[in-house]
């Protein structure tokens, strides 16, 4: 499984590349904090596969990076060669990157 740290995410966001942010939390889970990206939980990211670039990087995150590293470890199975899952998650975001992103 291909990980992005949260200072690489960072990166290529400041510099605009060309990249899908997913984030496959649940929705209420939202209510705490997000770092952008659109919502696809992980129960409905295999009806959703429409919905994911085969084309861009595609980052996953979730709080931990447990979930949305399971997530990419079955899209690569899958035949997805571009997806990346955020290390560490939100937290990791909050703690080098944005301290106002909510821990929860």
């Amino acid at each position: 499984m291909k990980e992005i740290t949260a200072l690489e995410l960072k990166k290529l966001i400041d510099k605009k590349e060309d990249l899908q942010l997913v984030d496959v939390r649940e929705e209420h889970e939202m209510e705490h904090c997000s770092i952008g990206g659109e919502l696809i939980p992980m129960g409905e990211v295999m009806d959703n596969l429409n919905l994911i670039s085969k084309t861009k990087q595609v980052v996953f995150y979730c709080r931990t990076g447990a979930r949305s590293g399971a997530v990419c470890q079955i899209l690569s199975a899958e035949g997805y060669i571009n997806v990346y899952n955020l290390k560490g998650g939100i937290i990791s975001w909050s703690n080098e990157i944005d301290p106002t992103v909510t821990k929860y």
